[in-house]
């Protein structure tokens, strides 16, 4: 049986609330020399793609793309692995961005292989947040906050026409 679907937000939408989120970055980081803006792989790290895309168009802040990569059924037993060089997060301001928000457990254990690197501060960024947490995880930077239940499902597709669906 195919599961209905409907769409929460069209490439249009997806577009204008990362432009939305860009701003207040920059906003939240206008002195900033640089930050570091770490997408957790897979969408979270093409949405941090786009979200970098957007800063540099509105602003001459330096900006750093990394991916955090997290086994996200099993992060007890495999690391959270970071690219490029640890030691240039020392110091830096951290955007830490993901699709979507379930029970917070991805964020949460992403965060906690960040808080060991000594980092100025540490911003998320979430395009839909399901507001199911589990765990106590703040998001600082949302596209849509969206009250499902726990047997619905929300997909984010990146590709030539981005979308947001719920099942």
């Amino acid at each position: 049986m195919n599961k209905a679907r409907t769409l929460l937000l069209n490439n249009h939408q997806i577009a204008q609330r990362i432009q939305r989120i860009a701003y207040q970055i920059y906003e939240d980081n206008f002195e900033e020399k640089e930050i570091i803006i770490i997408g957790i792989w897979q969408n979270g790290y093409l949405l941090a793609q786009k979200i970098q895309v957007a800063l540099n168009s509105i602003c001459n802040l330096k900006t750093s793309l990394l991916d955090l990569r997290i086994d996200k059924h099993n992060q007890f037993e495999k690391e959270v692995t970071i690219s490029g060089r640890r030691e240039d997060l020392k110091g830096k301001s951290i955007i830490l961005v993901d699709d979507v928000l379930n029970s917070g457990k991805t964020l949460i254990y992403a965060m906690k292989a960040i808080l060991g690197d000594d980092t100025r501060k540490i911003r998320t960024v979430l395009l839909v947040d399901r507001d199911h947490r589990r765990y106590p995880i703040l998001t600082d930077f949302v596209g849509l906050t969206l009250s499902t239940t726990f047997q619905e499902h929300v997909s984010v597709e990146f590709g030539v026409e981005d979308a947001v669906y719920l099942s």
